[in-house]
């Protein structure tokens, strides 16, 4: 789930980075419908990870921050057939 969720949210930022900003180039409606649609998706995904978080931590007694941080070890290094 925080994989999918980086994801999005580095669309987003690519989606930023390629249409640079509204203000000083306005966006056509393609565009501002593409970045909007991404940065749901990425909205949406990062609450759903941490609900997830949130329930398990309740369920193992941990607290949220440290099965956060836990989280973000593991999905942030790099990929070791895991």
């Amino acid at each position: 789930m925080q994989r999918a969720a980086d994801q999005a949210h580095n669309r987003v930022k690519e989606l930023r980075d390629t249409y640079g900003p509204p203000i000083t180039a306005p966006w056509t409606e393609q565009q501002t419908s593409t970045y909007e649609t991404a940065w749901r998706a990425w909205r949406d995904l990062a609450r759903d990870v941490q609900a997830a978080v949130t329930e398990y931590a309740r369920e193992q007694g941990q607290s949220r921050q440290e099965v956060e941080a836990d989280v973000q070890k593991v999905v942030r290094r790099p990929a070791d057939g895991a």
